[in-house]
C-alpha cells in the first residue's frame, strides 16, 4: 500500500533497503496520471512506495532539490541512488526501478 508521509515519517521509510518516493504535487496533471500507474505499479510489490505532497512537505522538497513535478527518487538504505522526472508508463517504471 502506498503511503503518504510527512517530514517526520519520511526519515524511517527511506532507512528500509529500498524506497520508491513520489514527490507530487495534487495541482499537478501528470502526478495525477502517474499515481495511477504507481498504485498498479505498488500491486506487484517489487518496492515500498511512498509519496510526499511537495506543497504540504516544503521543507523535504528544498533539501532534495524538487524542482519539478512529478519527481521519483530511489533511496536505499537512506541515500539517493537515483531519480527521474516527468510521467511514464508502468512498462517504463518497472524498467527504471529495476535497472
Amino acid at each position: 500500500m502506498i503511503k503518504h508521509v510527512n517530514k517526520k515519517e519520511f526519515e524511517n521509510e527511506i532507512k528500509k533497503d529500498r524506497v520508491l518516493v513520489d514527490f507530487f504535487a495534487t495541482w499537478c496533471g501528470p502526478c495525477k496520471m502517474l499515481s495511477l500507474v504507481m498504485e498498479k505499479y505498488d500491486n506487484k510489490g517489487v518496492i515500498p512506495i511512498i509519496k510526499v505532497d511537495i506543497d504540504e512537505e516544503q521543507e523535504l522538497s528544498e533539501r532534495f532539490g524538487i524542482t519539478a513535478v512529478p519527481t521519483l527518487i530511489i533511496f536505499e538504505n537512506g541515500k539517493e541512488s537515483k531519480r527521474i522526472t516527468g510521467f511514464m508508463s508502468e512498462d517504463e517504471l518497472d524498467k527504471w526501478v529495476r535497472s
